[in-house]
Order: C-alpha cells, then structure tokens, then sequence
C-alpha cells in the first residue's frame, strides 16, 4: 500500500492509481452518489473506474482512511487578487472609503496600483488558496478600483502560467470595460464612459484566448470577462457576444448584484440590468452571471428563459446583509445554480455553509436547500455553466480533478453522512489532498510550485502597500487610521 506522501507534488504519476476512503462521491444515472467504501481509480489525467473495489491492476493503491473522495470544487468566480473587500467589512459608506474614483483623482489619472511583479505574484498566491481549499476549476475574479482602467494580458499571461506550473483548471482573460463609476461629490456617482478603450479591451481579451486556450493540456481555456454590467455599453457587450460564438466560449458578466447597478443602470436603460439585456437580446447560455441577490422576479424569469447560469457567492454577499432570495427557488424556476469564492478566504466549504443558512433564512420553505443541493452546484452546477460533462464528477471518462476532505479531523466530530458534516461544518482547512487532471498540486497543506509561508509574508506586505495608497484616491485624502480606524482603541502602554 502506496502513503499519499509517495507521490510527486506537481506531477502526476505514471500507471494506475487507485484511491480507497471511507467515503467516495460517485456518479450514475445522472447524480451523485455515495459508496462507502469505495475506490476511485484514475490514470493519464482520466478516470478509469469507481465502485467499491477495482479488480483491474494498478500501480499504486493509496488508502486516505476516513476521509471523502469528491470530484473537484469549480469555483466560477474566484477571488484572484489581495480581497479589498475586506476593507469594507466594518467601513463605510463605500464612497469615503476609495471604493469609488473621486473626480479629482481621475482627473490626475488613475494609476496603477500594482507593479507588473505584485499583480503576477497575487495571482500565483491566490491560485494556492483555491488549491487549499479543494477547488479545482476556477474562473478567476478581481477588483478593478484599484487599477488604471482593466486588466492586462501580460498579467492573464502570467496568471495562465501560474494555473499550469501550480495544477489548476482555470477559464480565464482579462477584464475589460467601458465605463466606471467617478464620484462627483459626497454619495454622488456618475457612470463615465470611454467606449473606445472598451472595444480596445476587448480586442485584447480576444488575441489572449487565440495564444493562451488549450495551453498545459487543456488546463487553460479562455472566458470573456466584461467587468460589472454598469460599465459596459450595449455596443461593447453586442460585439462580446458576437466574439464568444466565434470563439465558442462563455461570457461572465455581474450583474443584479447590488443597489449602485441597479440605480445607475435603471437611470442609463430604465430598467434592470437582465430586462436590459433581454431587450436587447444579449441573454442566452453562454452567459454566466453573478450574483442575482437583487435580481427581480422579472429578472429571474429571463434567466430561466435563456438558460443563464447564475454565480452564486453567499459568504461576500452576506458579509453585507444581501443574500439570494432564494437558492431553492431559484432552482426550482430551472436556473442553473453554480458557486463562487469572491472574497477572502477562497473556502468553498464556507460558503456552502453561508448558502445553505442565508436560503434557509431568506425562503424556509424553498425545496432544494439541503446539503446536497449546494454540493451538486459546486460541481454540476459549475460543470453545466462551462458546458463540461467531463468535470464536477467522479465517473469513468471524466477528467480526474479530485478533492479529498478529511472526516477525522476533530472539527468533524461527530460525522454523520459526509457531505452534510462538511457543508455543516464550514471549513476547507479539512481538504487533504487535491489532483488536477491527475496531477497531485495539493498535499496535506503544501501546493506545487509554492512556498506558502514566504508567499503569505509577501501577500501582506503587498497589501499594506495597497493600503497606504488608499488616501490618494479617496474623497478629501483622509489619513488610512481615518479611512480604516482599528477596532478598539491600540494602547501603548500596559492597562492598569
């Protein structure tokens, strides 16, 4: 019998391999299913077999005790960047908070934040995150108020050669718009737009996907990512669209995700942002749309009609008092529901947990709410918005992207069935072991081509910078104890 710790971090081993827990999620007759006992057994990047024991001959045999053997967390809209939104947890109104560009800084630029160096590394560090917490497909996400305008190629460059150094499926391109939101005066903002330098993004994203899909084995696949829909004009996200089915990919876009989209575009359109794009003709199923939380009903019946998949990311919304309303209606209308990080930490486990609350909070009597339903949009929800039928389970033919949870971890105890202890438990820090296409790229806390402790001690370091930048582009220039005071009062001398 082969130890886990046998195998090559980063690399994937020759032969068959075959992995035997107390648990393992399998697949058939078009769900998940649990076998006690079971065996998965994989080999070139693919699954070979899963039952209860594969009679065939492998080359190593790996017994992970109890534990449950699960296909690979898909995460559709992954944090990829040092989450600002943490900043504004206990901080606010976001427009005296630089969450939004002041007029004056605008017109002095805006800059770069980031060197060239810092968006590469943050990029490469959240992709360790992911790893940790058993996600093995991401599309990733981040914030755009710090940057000059959109993302760049050479930063998606670097981010594809992350994913594939690390072990890590990502759809991924850089973000573009034609717009942003400048603030005027106190609570004032105003949707400015500069449609050129959108198309100029888009042409950008596109030349990306020609170099960048396919690369390390299929681990890298090119997305469309317009930026939040109130930066983007019809003209920009019409020629979008027409690119993704030359392409043959998919198109997220936030929208219906909070109150400043909903008045800037109802001031720009007069109505939400999905009537908008139905009117329009711009909703159908490439379209993968966080985050739905101030979707109406309205709203809700084009996307059943289109077959646009909705992003869910409960922890990030519940951190500001908004939550879907509900998952299980939702899916009840026929919405393809899948999940979303969004925000720091990138624990999938979390917001299942979060999810499951805010739904049972926002609708108790909503069918589909249980354990299950949330692991399924983990998964096949993820898989069905990607148009994969190869990832999000564990079946013969299917790509094998692995996630092992840990059951005997004491934050486990008492287990009863696995997925509802890990839903009901809420952590990822029990996830312990990852394979990407067959490649071991997360081992019992350590992630390939990585050093944790040195990333997490630049990671910081990084941010406080960002930080200290913050006063430049806020309302009035406050000083950062202003903007982000502690707390409670730091005292420097001993407490009597």
């Amino acid at each position: 019998m082969t130890d886990l710790s046998d195998l090559p971090l980063g690399a994937a081993a020759p032969g068959r391999t075959a992995l035997t827990a107390q648990w393992v999620l399998g697949h058939a007759e078009g769900r998940h299913c649990l076998i006690h006992g079971g065996e998965v057994v994989f080999e070139g990047g693919r699954i070979v077999c899963v039952g209860p024991r594969f009679d065939g001959e492998v080359a190593r045999r790996i017994d992970l005790g109890r534990a449950l053997i699960s296909p690979g967390l898909i995460d559709l809209d992954a944090l990829s960047d040092l989450d600002t939104t943490i900043l504004a947890i206990d901080h606010s109104p976001g427009w005296a908070k630089g969450r939004v560009w002041p007029r004056g800084y605008v017109t002095r630029g805006p800059f770069e934040m980031y060197a060239p160096g810092e968006l590469a590394f943050q990029k490469r560090y959240a992709f360790a995150q992911l790893l940790l917490n058993g996600i093995t497909t991401a599309a990733p996400i981040a914030s755009l108020f710090y940057r000059e305008w959109g993302e760049t190629v050479a930063e998606f460059t670097a981010a594809a050669d992350a994913a594939g150094e690390m072990g890590l499926r990502v759809y991924l391109s850089p973000a573009y718009r034609s717009g942003g939101m400048v603030l005027e005066a106190p609570g004032q903002m105003e949707a400015v737009f500069d449609e050129a330098r959108g198309m100029a993004g888009l042409d950008a994203a596109v030349g990306f996907f020609a170099a960048q899909d396919g690369r390390y084995g299929g681990l890298v696949r090119g997305i469309l990512a317009p930026d939040r829909v109130e930066t983007c004009t019809v003209g920009l996200l019409r020629r979008t669209m027409d690119a993704a089915l030359d392409l043959d990919c998919k198109v997220r876009l936030h929208m219906a995700q909070g109150e400043m989209e909903v008045a800037t575009v109802r001031k720009l359109h007069g109505t939400t942002a999905p009537d908008w794009l139905a009117r329009e003709g711009l909703l159908n199923d490439r379209l993968i749309a966080p985050h739905a939380t101030n979707a109406t009903e309205t709203d809700l019946a084009h996307y059943a009609a289109h077959g646009v998949s909705v992003v869910h990311c409960p922890l990030v919304s519940a951190r500001f008092g908004s939550a879907l309303r509900s998952f299980g209606r939702l899916k009840a209308q026929g919405i393809n529901l899948c999940m979303g990080t969004d925000t720091a930490p990138a624990d999938m486990l979390m917001n299942l947990m979060t999810g499951q609350m805010a739904a049972r909070i926002a609708d108790p009597a909503a069918p589909h709410q249980n354990s299950a339903d949330f692991w399924d949009a983990a998964t096949l929800g993820g898989a069905r918005a990607l148009g994969r039928d190869d990832l999000g389970r564990l079946a013969p033919g299917a790509r094998a992207d692995i996630a092992v949870f840990r059951l005997d971890d004491v934050v486990m105890t008492p287990t009863i069935d696995p997925i509802t202890t890990l839903v009901a438990g809420g952590t990822g820090r029990v996830t312990q072991a990852v394979f990407v296409d067959g490649r071991l790229s997360m081992r019992n806390g350590q992630v390939a081509c990585i050093d944790l402790p040195a990333a997490q001690a630049r990671a910081q370091a990084q941010f406080d910078g960002l930080v200290a930048k913050y006063p430049e582009r806020s309302w009035q220039h406050p000083p950062v104890s202003e903007l982000f005071p502690p707390s409670y009062p730091i005292r420097q001398e001993a407490v009597a």
